[in-house]
């Protein structure tokens, strides 16, 4: 399995797929459509039934149930890759047999043990790294690619007892619109896995409250040479807001359930610039008033100008799903006792993120998150173990029999 594996996600990770958030259309790009394409010519010629792409880029399929009265699940996997660094021309290394020591990606940029201790977690595995230039795509691509090898495999053993399974491919949710479209009555199951996680054994079921807060400065341009009491620079106004915003409430100074404030982007020119904040927080309370601060922020900055001004637009992106999760223990004890069955050590963390799950959650279909195997998503240090992909693909087999155990025993 090890190298079917391999091969179909060094095959899927070529494609590029980043999406584009500033394009309101679905899916964003339409590289995510061509993908989907090939996955759906592929997903019929491996026998799986109802496949089926919308004109939006959701890609659905199933494995008929073997058996009777187990409830229908499924397993969903978003196609797009993050547009924040690099997607195009990926270029996989691949290490066999690892040897514990720094990982040297194309010509100079360096994978560290130093930077990143959990590489000596893989000595003797097999690593697949990006060559330094770009992202390497396990971030969804590995559970694309460990959702089809499963279902395949259960396809190809209808001696194994399950209920009907369902998978579904999204676009977008890199930019927080895998769920907009999401048909889930069409879909058809109780309860759902994302398989979107990181590395080996991580079981989530919390994760960030989020939001997406748009500073837009309006100045006035003119020739700098009688500038005199009549222009006003939007870049100068959005530099001193950010300037003082809180030194260590960030992503690089955050961790657990800590949560942040994220200069996503700042833009612009002398006549209008704009900052993008990602607002993240666990705690619900804490989120709306994290909303509240910056709004006044924004207010009381407008209130010490003479000329010029600043507007705020916040959207709410997603919720923590753990309040949609938690009424349903049995979901998140079947994928416990699946990795439990594999001798993997079931690491439950909240998400410092979200997933389509986080949305799903809250439109009725519970959706809790597992592990890939991968390291460092969103950037050139990322990498995966093929032997953690390896356990996803016997976890999610798990999955669906111990979920047909219980449900026959009943």
């Amino acid at each position: 399995m090890a190298q079917a594996l391999l091969n179909r996600f060094i095959e899927y990770v070529k494609f590029d797929t980043q999406s584009d958030a500033k394009n309101p259309a679905c899916p964003s790009t339409p590289s995510q459509l061509v993908f989907a394409r090939h996955l759906k010519q592929e997903l019929e010629s491996l026998g799986f039934h109802r496949v089926n792409l919308s004109s939006m880029g959701y890609l659905t399929a199933s494995v008929p149930a073997t058996a009777e009265g187990i409830p229908c699940i499924g397993f969903i996997a978003h196609l797009d890759t993050a547009p924040d660094f690099n997607g195009a021309n990926v270029n996989p290394q691949i290490i066999s047999n690892y040897d514990g020591e720094d990982i040297l990606l194309g010509e100079d940029e360096l994978l560290s043990t130093e930077q990143f201790s959990s590489l000596l977690d893989y000595k003797g595995k097999t690593l697949i790294t990006s060559d330094g230039t770009s992202l390497l795509g396990g971030d969804n691509k590995a559970g694309i690619v460990e959702i089809i090898s499963a279902l395949h495999y259960l396809l190809a053993h209808p001696e194994i007892p399950h209920g009907e399974i369902r998978l579904c491919f999204t676009p977008d949710e890199e930019i927080g619109r895998g769920a907009d479209n999401f048909d889930v009555e069409a879909f058809g199951a109780k309860w759902a896995y994302t398989v979107d996680g990181g590395q080996l054994g991580e079981l989530e079921f919390e994760n960030f409250n989020a939001a997406t807060a748009v500073i837009t400065a309006k100045g006035n341009n003119c020739h700098p040479g009688s500038a005199y009491e009549v222009m006003v620079n939007a870049q100068t106004m959005v530099a001193r807001f950010h300037a003082k915003m809180p030194l260590h409430d960030t992503p690089e100074g955050s961790r657990d359930y800590d949560g942040f404030f994220h200069l996503m982007n700042m833009q612009g020119q002398t006549e209008e610039a704009e900052l993008t904040y990602l607002i993240r927080d666990f705690d619900e309370e804490l989120f709306e008033k994290r909303k509240k601060w910056l709004a006044d922020r924004v207010a009381s900055f407008n209130g010490d100008l003479v000329l010029g001004s600043l507007a705020i637009e916040i959207t709410d992106s997603y919720y923590n799903m753990k309040q949609q999760i938690l009424p349903h223990p049995h979901i998140i004890d079947i994928a416990e006792q699946a990795m439990i069955n594999q001798g993997i050590t079931p690491i439950i963390k909240p998400i410092r993120g979200g997933t389509d799950g986080s949305r799903l959650s809250y439109m009725g279909l519970p959706c809790p998150n597992i592990f890939t195997g991968g390291h460092n998503f969103h950037g050139k240090h990322e990498y995966i173990c093929l032997e953690s992909m390896e356990a996803a693909v016997d976890v999610i087999i798990d999955i669906c029999q111990i979920t047909a155990k219980k449900y026959q025993n009943q």
